[in-house]
């Protein structure tokens, strides 16, 4: 009896700050997982493991349009740190890269990666909100003031990240019925006006090294509330970023390192469809 061919899938998997990603070139070859499928080789024991996993697609738009999968087999709207390890992926120094937030420009800055997040919207049909809300001063635990940056984030500013049970307090915050699409929580501690420590509860990842909308959304609602500037460094458990929202037009700009660690080869008929 003849065994059928393995169904081979190539990956590159990359990190920006610790943020890591498995990122599949559909450019050329169709790929389509399912949710299962996904959940399966999210599984950093018996999968290849990643906080998201990213297929690029050819772009009438930019050079490569990509989608972003989370562990839990849902659909991202964004990922700053992904897209800054995809322009670094596509060899350019300047990368146009189309996600359904929108075509986001990169740009190569000596070894680091700068991505246009755009501006952030911060109208409460806009993170989005289940009801009116002052989106500076929501009614739940711990204050946090929200914004989408193309994903909905709540930010929830404290002493210390460290001892603010992200992993407790943020699922509990993610599902609240105020989120109408859940929400990703960060945990900031304003060091100084250009200086925040933060730690970030990722909507359908959980606990992650890393998070460039998130770390651009903590910039954002610092300078709303008057705690920091509009430019400072975000220091998170795997790295550093700069984020700077520009006067000029209202954009956000995140620039931090990308890194490839391996390429490889998956059979997926060992997995679920």
């Amino acid at each position: 009896m003849t065994r059928p061919a393995p169904a081979l899938l190539a990956f590159v998997k990359m990190h920006g700050a610790g943020n890591d990603f498995a990122v599949v070139d559909a450019r050329e070859r169709a790929v389509c997982l399912s949710p299962p499928r996904l959940r399966a080789l999210a599984d950093r024991r018996t999968g290849i493991g990643w906080d998201q996993f990213v297929v690029l697609h050819a772009s009438r738009r930019a050079d490569a349009m990509m989608r972003i999968y989370n562990p839990d087999g849902t659909e991202a709207g964004a990922c700053g740190n992904a897209t800054r390890c995809v322009a670094a992926l596509l060899g350019q120094d300047r990368v146009l890269v189309e996600t359904v937030a929108g075509v986001l420009p990169c740009e190569r800055l000596g070894d680091l990666i700068r991505v246009d997040m755009g501006p952030p919207a911060l109208g409460w049909r806009d993170v989005p909100l289940a009801r009116e809300c002052d989106t500076l001063h929501l009614a739940l635990p711990g204050d946090p003031a929200a914004l989408s940056m193309g994903n909905p984030h709540a930010t929830v500013f404290v002493d210390d990240p460290a001892s603010a049970t992200p992993e407790v307090a943020g699922p509990a915050l993610e599902q609240d019925p105020l989120f109408a699409d859940r929400a990703n929580i960060g945990f900031a501690q304003v060091l100084s006006p250009d200086r925040i420590r933060l730690r970030v509860w990722e909507r359908g990842a959980g606990l992650t090294l890393a998070c460039g909308s998130g770390a651009c959304a903590a910039l954002v609602n610092a300078h709303r509330r008057g705690l920091a500037g509009r430019s400072a460094e975000l220091l998170l458990d795997g790295g550093t970023l700069h984020v700077e929202w520009r006067v000029s037009d209202g954009h956000v700009l995140m620039t931090g390192p990308s890194v490839t660690t391996f390429q490889g080869v998956v059979d997926l008929s060992t997995y679920p469809q």
